[in-house]
């Protein structure tokens, strides 16, 4: 049986279009790239889950969701608990900078939409490139196996 869980992610574009995701390695999923976020903690919004993930995870502050992008949900392991997470992922707009402070262990880039598409590793959510080049209606892309 797995146990639901909240989370929240935000795609950082730049004003040339690019893109801020972070890569990492799980056991289950293996590599993939993925925007800032996380878990939403008790009594928390989505939307101040994301400015918390992403104050947490690049210092930065001066930014706030603009618009919900997508839903989705998928099943994996959450700190050996199988979970199926529901996440909802917004989109902003800000400088292309570095995150302060950067964190030793952290693999980040900025990525053009062409690198995005051509990318050749799974992304979460899943289609971001498609995703991000649809009209401003939210899509919700169900469970995600």
């Amino acid at each position: 049986m797995r146990i639901p869980r909240q989370a929240a992610r935000i795609v950082v574009l730049s004003p040339g279009g690019d893109v801020f995701l972070f890569r990492e390695n799980n056991v289950e999923v293996g590599i993939h790239w993925l925007p800032p976020g996380g878990g939403i903690e008790s009594g928390e919004t989505p939307e101040e889950c994301v400015l918390r993930e992403l104050r947490e995870e690049t210092g930065w502050t001066d930014l706030a969701p603009q618009r919900l992008l997508c839903t989705w949900e998928h099943d994996f392991t959450h700190e050996g608990v199988p979970v199926r997470q529901h996440e909802h992922i917004y989109v902003t707009t800000g400088p292309r900078r570095d995150p302060v402070p950067e964190s030793p262990d952290a693999h980040w880039r900025w990525l053009s939409p062409q690198a995005l598409a051509a990318l050749g590793e799974p992304s979460w959510p899943p289609r971001l490139a498609e995703l991000l080049g649809r009209g401003q209606q939210p899509v919700h892309l169900g469970l995600v196996g």
